[in-house]
């Protein structure tokens, strides 16, 4: 996934930063130089700026649709795949739903008024350039709404369908039901990638397929999380869950996993100390002393 690392702040809007990647300028180059219809670049370079606005005012809908239900928002990072809108929505499944819904929204709202743009330019004389042009937003809009609704992790769709899974299977089989099902949704779309033979679907292929590897990982150690034991004394301050007795928690220097809550928060291994954890269940982060219950009784050390 892209950081900030490498990447142009361009501006912070309603409290979001956002920014733009170096490689999209790669991006902006491949399409121009491959662009066709268009008697001059300056047109091509206005759909690229055209795709960038869309692509934004999607991930914006996340960010905003997250913070509606209580939840975090971070950067937006523009990129040549798209966009990636960082957000810490709530851990339930209706909070998640939301937050990952409302990008795609923005292009079912964005449909009528570019099919309303269309038949106007069509009806008045903007040139071939400019009805064109009109066409183009039509069709990015569209195939970005399509693309995204299809049920593959980490896309839209794919995460919407695990939102869904979430109410019926829990947090960590629904995660891991959905990204079995984008693992086969990618191979499914291997003869079809084979066929339109083109960089950027093998891109998008590599990226989601990396993103489900990413899932399943993820989501065997949800499900390790779900059936360990629980420590009595201890409960997140946000979320109010017992924290698991198992060694969960990756030390920031030596990268060897250890129970936080066993140690209160001293790496076994190379001796760093953490003043504050994160919830394996909401990922919030606490102090220590914020984590221990009424009555509790620290590890002896």
């Amino acid at each position: 996934m892209p950081t900030k690392q490498g990447s142009i702040h361009l501006f912070r809007l309603f409290g979001i930063d956002v920014y733009l990647h170096w490689a999209w300028f790669l991006a902006v180059l491949y399409f121009v130089n491959g662009a066709r219809g268009y008697t001059s670049t300056a047109w091509s370079l206005l759909e690229c700026l055209a795709l960038f606005l869309i692509v934004l005012m999607h991930e914006f809908g996340h960010q905003l649709a997250c913070r509606q239900v209580g939840g975090q928002t971070h950067d937006i990072i523009l990129w040549p795949l798209g966009g990636v809108a960082y957000v810490s929505p709530p851990q339930r499944p209706g909070a998640q739903l939301w937050s990952i819904a409302a990008g795609p929204l923005v292009n079912v709202d964005l449909f009528p008024i570019l099919t309303a743009a269309v038949f106007v330019a069509r009806s008045i004389n903007l040139g071939a350039n400019g009805y064109f042009f009109v066409l183009a937003l039509w069709y990015i809009n569209t195939v970005l709404l399509v693309f995204n609704l299809l049920p593959i992790y980490p896309l839209d769709g794919g995460q919407i369908l695990r939102s869904l899974l979430w109410f019926i299977f829990g947090r960590a089989r629904s995660l891991m039901i959905a990204t079995v099902i984008g693992f086969l949704g990618i191979i499914a779309f291997i003869p079809v990638l084979i066929w339109a033979n083109q960089l950027w679907d093998y891109l998008l292929a590599g990226f989601a397929l990396l993103n489900c590897w990413g899932g399943l990982r993820q989501a065997r150690v949800l499900l390790r999380v779900a059936s360990a034991p629980r420590r009595a004394g201890f409960a997140c301050p946000n979320c109010k869950t017992a924290p698991p007795q198992a060694a969960l928690w990756v030390c920031g220097k030596c990268r060897k996993p250890f129970d936080t809550f066993a140690t209160l928060g001293l790496c076994p291994h190379c001796g760093v100390q953490y003043t504050a954890t994160s919830c394996p269940e909401c990922g919030v982060l606490r102090p220590f002393n914020e984590w221990m219950t009424f009555g509790s009784v620290p590890p002896q050390l």
